[in-house]
Parts: C-alpha cells; structure tokens; sequence
C-alpha cells in the first residue's frame, strides 16, 4: 500500500474515531472541512526576548530577514504573525514610554541604525501579504536578568516603588494602580500610531513561583488591598483581582482608541487542576495552573468579553503522564464559552513525540484534533523558528497538507456581524503583455466595516459553485485587480470576487465568465 493509502487510511480512521467520541463540543463536518477548512486562525510567534540575531544585523540585513521570515510563513500558510514588540518593558518600535530594547541594538535605549523601526516595518510587510500583525506585550517584567542594564529613561529611575525584586529579576507591582495605567498607556500608544490588528499577551502575568521564596507585594497589600475589602488570607484574590483589573482596562483602553483592535490572551495551558477544584470542574491534570499560580482567571475574562481570542499553550504530548494534550484541549474546548479558541502548539514536543502504532510525530493527530471542535478555531505555532528551520519536516506537512489552501480568519462577529457591501465594476483589461481582472469597492482602511481584502475565487465550466471550498481560492489580496494567466484563449471560467472587512465578514459574491 503507497504512503497516500496509508495516510488516507489513518485518517478517515481518526477521524471516525473522533467523531464518535463524547466530547459535548465536537462537531459533525463533512471530510473536506476538517481536512481543508476555510475558515482557521494560523499563527505564529516572532520572539525577540533572549533572541541574538537582531542586534547583530545592521538595518539592511534586518529588512531583508524580516522580508524572508514573512514570505517563508506565508507559504507556510501562516495568516497572522504574534510578533514580541515588547519583551521586558522595552520596545521594537520606536516610543516615548520605554527604551529601545537591547535584544534589538544590543544596549538598552540606543535606536537602531537611520532610526528604523521594526514594528511600523512589520506591520506594513504583514498586510502587503494580507496576513495579521499581532503586537505581544509582556505587561510586568523589567528585567531579564540580574545584571541588566537599564536606559537613564527607564521608568524604573523615576519610580523605583513601583517596583519589586523577584528571584533576582525586577517586576512591576501589579498591586499598584500607577502601574496598570502606564501598562495601558503603552497599550494606547502603540494602537494609535500603529495599524496592529490585535493587542496579545502571555503567560506572563505575576511570575512562576519560586519555591521558597514569597512574592514581595507586602507593601501595596497593605496600602490598597485592605482599603478594597481584601484580608490577609485573601491574598489570592486580591492579586487575582489585580490582574483582572488590568485585563478589563487593556480592554477598555482599546474600546476608547479603536475598538476595532483585538486583544488576545495565551495562557499557561492548566486553567486549575480537578483536585484543586471544590466543584471538580478543573482538567484531570497536575501541574502549574492560571488560576492558583499565575493569579490570572483566563475563563473569567472570555465570559465577561474583556479579551477577544484566548490562546491557551496546550504544548504537551499526547499522552503525558501530568498534562495530556488530549484532556486539555478537550476540557478547553467545553470551557471557553463558544468564544475564538485558538490551540498553542509546541512545535518541538509535537515533531519529536511519536503516535502508536505508527511511531509517526504527533503534529497529524493534533491538527485532527483541534478541527475535531466547533468552539475551536485554529492554531498557533511555537516558535516561529522551528517553522522556518522546517523542524523535522514541520514546515513541509503544512504546506503539503493541513495549510495546503489559504485560509480566512474566523469572523470576530461578536465585534461586528455585518457583511461588507459586494465589491462592483467586476471587468477584464488588457494590456500588450497583460490580462487583468478589476473590481470597485468602498474601500477605507479607516474605517473596518468597509472592504479590508478580497478574495478571489475560480470555477471550471461545469463545476458546481462552492465558497465554502478553500480549493477554489486563487487568490486573497488587498488590491483590487488580479494578474489573470494564459492558458491558450479557449478554457472558460467563471471566477467570484468576494469583500472582506476588517472583522473578517464575507460579502456575497461578484461574478464574471471569463476565457483564459
């Protein structure tokens, strides 16, 4: 039997297995959909913290690495782009808030060579390939080491109470209202002067526990959190109710400046585990957890609708002893509220683990998966670099299969639920060397309820229309015109031209019979 019988095989076997299965979440889809879906967030994180490529490149070479890094992830059928603009309260972009980062020039505050800025770059390379620039903000650590070196600007200087020392690294006191303002602050500047479509954060809220040692929070506890109703044994909740407050008002500052912006979460993959739980409704799991450890009430914040997308880092095994992936994309999956639910992948973990009997890595059964569940809506992939190293084959399994058609990002129709007007004008041109399809549009990319892209559709004489087949998509553009082939004058098509808005909404289609 050929390794496409056998692939083929497994497959309409898992996915039977699958769909039998009692997961309340699971969905009945035709075998095209799981296999090739038209709609699914695809991402990927760009991690500049602890990276030491970039402060050895001059601006040329920063250019040209960034120009790769995007082309290689968009034919890897990447279509958005977690990008880490602020790794310890520093910044890839240019900011009156914070200094430079030294994992960019190699010393804190000094500006890149001609004063480039990689985020404006990023985000501009981004939409040129109409794939989303997500800005990533990790909101309370300082420093990364002991011995960093701060810029004189370093807001550290100017309050040095705001602060506390944890495990030998500085932190913002989450406890302390000046701090979240500032945190916001840096949320607004970036939104205002930068076209990102989303704010997203981590795991990083307050930091790993270290055994042995309590977090120094003493001080503001005793100056806010009695004055809020909080007592000493209270403590979890009070500094819960810190980063929840921040949560709330990240979100409140994006509604305030443009309420269009997204803002996404990726959590630690253990919300709580069972046993910790007096309900039982935790994952049957033991380890690290959000909720008890890391203060952050994840579920919290989609219910109320203060984040967006939540992106929990699911990056065990199949199969692991403490953290199944299996148990913990399931119990996300019935715990999100039927709100984005996007999968963290462990590229690494996944490529190296194998499935029995086959002894095949993991990265199949997974992508099986997280398309088996209507309340999940795509992946994102850690760390870029793996990807773009083609880790044992990575790179090229989702090229040759599970991204092997373009995808549209699911719709944030609880921001905005109405379809763009259709696109209008749809007509041929030509030049001596070129055959053109156009189109009209109301067009703004100020105003995200207008057509933001298109996507263009083709059918052979006889084929039957279908736009929820990502097969038929030949193109997804921001311009208004598309570069027609030649295929010797007498082949007729019918080719569809659809707007889509900055929400993602799909109008109807415009169509046009056209001989190539």
């Amino acid at each position: 039997m050929n390794k496409n019988k056998i692939f083929s095989l497994f497959f309409i076997t898992t996915f039977i297995i699958l769909l039998s299965s009692c997961g309340t979440q699971r969905q009945r889809v035709r075998f095209s959909d799981i296999t090739h879906p038209k709609r699914e967030f695809r991402g990927a994180w760009l991690s500049t913290a602890w990276q030491t490529r970039y402060k050895n490149m001059t601006t040329s070479q920063l250019k040209s690495y960034f120009v790769r890094t995007l082309d290689e992830l968009q034919a890897d059928g990447i279509n958005a782009v977690i990008f880490q603009a602020r790794p310890y309260a520093d910044a890839f972009y240019k900011s009156d808030l914070e200094p430079w980062s030294a994992f960019l020039t190699g010393v804190q505050g000094v500006a890149p060579e001609g004063g480039f800025d990689p985020l404006a770059f990023l985000v501009e390379e981004c939409h040129k390939r109409n794939m989303e620039l997500h800005a990533w903000l990790n909101p309370y650590r300082v420093s990364a080491s002991e011995n960093d070196m701060f810029a004189k600007s370093h807001i550290y200087y100017k309050y040095p109470e705001r602060f506390v020392r944890y495990g030998g690294k500085i932190y913002f006191d989450p406890g302390i209202p000046e701090n979240r303002k500032f945190i916001c602050d840096v949320v607004k500047d970036i939104v205002m002067r930068y076209n990102v479509d989303a704010i997203h954060m981590d795991d990083y809220f307050y930091p790993y526990p270290i055994a042995g040692e309590a977090f120094p929070d003493a001080n503001s506890f005793n100056t806010y959190a009695r004055k809020q109703g909080f007592t000493q044994n209270q403590i979890g909740d009070w500094r819960r109710n810190n980063v929840n407050l921040l949560i709330k008002e990240i979100k409140h500052t994006l509604l305030t400046s443009k309420p269009w912006v997204r803002f996404g979460i990726s959590p630690f993959g253990i919300y709580r585990n069972k046993k910790n739980t007096p309900d039982g409704s935790g994952s049957n799991t033991n380890g690290l957890q959000n909720y008890d450890d890391l203060y952050a009430d994840v579920k919290l914040w989609v219910k109320e609708g203060w984040i967006d997308y939540n992106m929990p880092q699911i990056y065990w095994e199949i199969g692991h002893q403490l953290a199944d992936y299996k148990t913990l994309i399931d119990w996300w999956a019935n715990n999100n509220y039927k709100e984005h639910l996007y999968i963290g992948q462990d590229v690494k973990r996944t490529m190296d683990a194998t499935t029995q009997p086959s002894g095949d890595n993991q990265l199949s059964e997974k992508m099986i998966l997280s398309r088996s569940y209507t309340t999940v809506h795509g992946n994102c992939f850690w760390p870029a670099y793996e990807l773009l190293d083609d880790y044992k084959g990575v790179a090229t399994q989702l090229r040759n299969n599970y991204h092997k058609y373009p995808a549209l990002i699911p719709a944030y129709t609880h921001m905005h639920k109405k379809k763009p007007k259709k696109v209008s004008g749809l007509q041929e041109s030509y030049t001596s060397t070129t055959h053109t399809l156009t189109w009209e549009s109301n067009t703004d990319k100020y105003n995200p309820e207008t057509a933001q892209y298109f996507v263009v559709y083709r059918f052979g004489k006889g084929e039957g229309e279908n736009l929820d087949n990502p097969q038929y998509i030949v193109a997804i553009t921001r311009d208004n015109k598309l570069v027609l082939p030649y295929e010797g004058g007498n082949k007729e098509y019918k080719y569809i031209v659809t707007a889509v808005d900055g929400f993602h909404n799909e109008s109807k289609g415009k169509s046009k019979k056209i001989k190539l």
